[in-house]
């Protein structure tokens, strides 16, 4: 067996256990590693470096952050919450985790949630390239309300503005989630302000 051909060639990124599953052996692996058909980003992930496919920046910092959440102002981004481009994707970790490598390209800004931040609210969205976790947009508007004083003030407000434009706006999702993550009462008083 042609142990290259192993590889589909429309995948970017592999586990390891997807690759194991494809019938490779530990060896076979670095050898494709040395023969540079993969490329070892860590110990649980491979990029493919025969991929021709679109490169998605969501699937390039997924493969290096496999327990990340996209967060903060891609999330917001990625919700039309905001005309603001971010100069790096937002990927939430908790506290105690670490990320051993990161990608040249896209930049990556980490974000360190303790643990009840962290799980709250996650999502999963799908496109082409694959499946990520992100946070809910009410949590998404909950950690840029939190942490307003590193968006910016202008930003917060052009974010918290456009969601209460939404149909689907959950605003006792948000009250929750603001409640229980420390930012009831600026939550309040912003709605004051724009409602």
């Amino acid at each position: 067996m042609d142990w290259k051909k192993a590889i589909p060639f429309d995948r970017h990124f592999f586990s390891i256990t997807e690759l194991l599953g494809q019938g490779l052996t530990y060896y076979r692996i670095n050898k494709l590693v040395e023969d540079g058909i993969l490329k070892k980003l860590n110990n649980k992930t491979y990029e493919n470096t025969q991929y021709q496919g679109e490169v998605s920046d969501f699937a390039v910092v997924a493969a290096y952050a496999s327990k990340g959440v996209f967060c903060m102002m891609t999330a917001a981004r990625h919700y039309e919450l905001t005309t603001y481009l971010p100069d790096a994707v937002d990927v939430a970790i908790e506290r105690n985790m670490k990320i051993s490598t990161l990608p040249d390209w896209p930049s990556v800004h980490i974000w360190y949630y303790p643990r009840l931040r962290y799980e709250t609210g996650v999502s999963t969205i799908t496109d082409d390239t694959g499946a990520y976790r992100i946070y809910d947009i009410e949590k998404t508007v909950t950690d840029i309300l939190y942490y307003r004083n590193k968006v910016g003030i202008e930003e917060t407000k052009e974010i918290l503005t456009n969601y209460l434009k939404r149909e689907d706006r959950d605003l006792v999702r948000l009250h929750r989630y603001a409640d229980s993550l420390g930012c009831g009462k600026i939550l309040a008083t912003y709605l004051e302000v724009l409602l």
